[in-house]
């Protein structure tokens, strides 16, 4: 028997703690990282792979998906996970929750949360997890045992749920969230999920670092003000109409409300979720001073990093929060490159073109919201993060490592190093290529960044040692695992 399975050779590699790629060669065994060496010798392994001078940066850790959203949920899992492993992609975090859209239906998460880990059970050819977003006042006392018996470690509230569309306008929110008759989903609501949050953490001492609360930061009533206002005025279209409509400052009135929750209740792991704009970021570092006990994390979108609203191809990039001008883009690139963002995720959310466009097509307000982009989440930060000056080391704690330790799976995943998973994204890093949506794995149809110019492709992705894409093919095979945390 080989003293490894697998030795990937000929590849600069992103080592964990290291800003620039080394020398070395990978030796993998059960699907662990065992040896990382220059020149280990091919008789070690059972297989030699080539990486042909690529740059090997940890698998992509995307902490933002909405597997089932727009489409069936067993579906989905196959096609957006493969569209995810060209990105390199190797574990996706996905947001869930009872009501319209994902499973179209109401309940306890303990009927509920079951019936969403069989439905993707054996489908995925990447590992994944669930953040959960209690909904209901039962749902908060659910919370603990969330944790307990399925490993679900982080939680969601959209903070403008309550009364205002999902795409845009005001509806019926109750049968939109199908709570129960007589709750409501309100700012009250927000602070009782973190007490239920903070309750969990309290109970479970040894992971409490590892239980957080995720916020979409938005004001309902801000947006339905403006939004009435854009339409009434008719000067904007498109989404800058839509930009308009979802303006920077409820982002930030939205970030002030949360944190003082989060003081309030004693909940100090708070992450603010696809912060969109300058103001949205200063909002949030404001609160990080005003309350320095709250361990708070920010979060961008690599779709507000590439695209603006008035660049972006159509109205398929329509997207909560929306895409902004190009000013808010260069902000958000300061201030990642000050460290003041802590990862980088996709927020990929597959509507087909059936689905996605209303009648007019080109009516922004009749659109659905959410787009796909896992596929170009690595290729698009080495692209624009390198000519900017960002480090690999840095792009590999962006898009991998950050997000790992804060959700749980910081003992397996997120870095290369001995002893953790083996999951491996090779990136030729002297590629350009244009994106076309036709190319992607995704049954999405179209793309805010058609057309965009890349200058890096993740040309092969690795599993555990299993390699799910070679030289740009996915398998077919669903080697993807649903991971329980935290994860040993």
């Amino acid at each position: 028997m080989s003293e490894l399975d697998l030795i990937i050779t000929n590849v600069a590699v992103v080592l964990a703690g290291e800003s620039e790629p080394q020398r070395v060669d990978i030796g993998i065994k059960d699907g662990k990282f065992a040896r990382l060496e220059a020149n280990l010798s091919p008789e070690l392994a059972e297989t030699v792979v080539d990486g042909r001078g690529r740059t090997a940066f940890p698998g992509v850790v995307d902490a933002h998906q909405h597997w089932g959203i727009y489409n069936p949920l067993p579906e989905d899992v196959v096609s957006e996970s493969r569209a995810s492993a060209q990105g390199g992609v190797t574990t996706a975090l996905s947001y869930m929750r009872t009501g319209q859209y994902y499973l179209n239906k109401g309940g306890d998460y303990a009927d509920f949360f079951p019936e969403v880990l069989e439905l993707t059970d054996g489908k995925a050819v990447i590992d994944y997890a669930y953040h959960l977003a209690p909904m209901s006042k039962k749902h908060i006392s659910e919370i603990p045992s969330l944790v307990t018996d399925h490993g679900v470690t982080s939680f969601k509230v959209f903070m403008f749920y309550g009364s205002h569309g999902l795409h845009g306008r005001s509806t019926d929110q109750s049968s939109f969230l199908m709570t129960p008759e007589g709750e409501r989903y309100d700012y009250a609501h927000f602070e009782f999920v973190m007490r239920g949050v903070q309750k969990a953490r309290e109970e479970n001492p040894e992971i409490a670092d590892q239980i957080s609360l995720s916020l979409h930061c938005e004001t309902a009533e801000i947006m339905s003000a403006y939004t009435k206002m854009v339409e009434e005025e008719g000067t904007l279209t498109g989404l800058p109409a839509y930009s308009a409509s979802r303006p920077p400052h409820s982002e930030g009135l939205a970030v002030t409300i949360a944190s003082y929750l989060a003081h309030e209740t004693d909940l100090p792991t708070i992450n603010l979720l696809h912060l969109t704009s300058r103001k949205a970021v200063e909002a949030a570092l404001t609160m990080a001073a005003a309350f320095p006990h709250i361990d708070f994390r920010r979060e961008v979108t690599v779709g507000h990093l590439l695209a603006d609203c008035d660049t972006a191809h159509g109205v398929g990039g329509k997207v909560n929060p929306p895409l902004r001008p190009r000013e808010d883009v260069e902000a958000l690139w300061g201030f990642l490159l000050d460290g003041k963002i802590d990862w980088v995720v996709s927020d990929h959310a597959c509507c087909k073109e059936e689905l996605k466009f209303g009648d007019p097509k080109d009516d922004v307000f009749l659109a659905k919201s959410g787009f796909g982009g896992a596929e170009y989440l690595l290729a698009g930060m080495v692209t624009e993060g390198s000519k900017r000056g960002l480090s690999f080391g840095r792009i590999a704690e962006l898009t991998a490592t950050n997000p790992a330790e804060r959700y749980g799976l910081g003992a397996t995943k997120g870095a290369i190093k001995v002893g953790m998973d083996a999951d491996v994204a090779l990136v030729d890093t002297d590629h350009t290529w244009t994106v076309r949506a036709e190319e992607s794995e995704s049954t999405q149809e179209y793309t805010p960044f058609e057309g965009a110019e890349l200058k890096a492709k993740v040309t092969d992705t690795f599993v555990r040692g299993q390699q799910v894409m070679t030289d740009g093919v996915v398998t077919t095979e669903p080697v993807g695992r649903y991971l329980s945390r935290p994860t040993a």
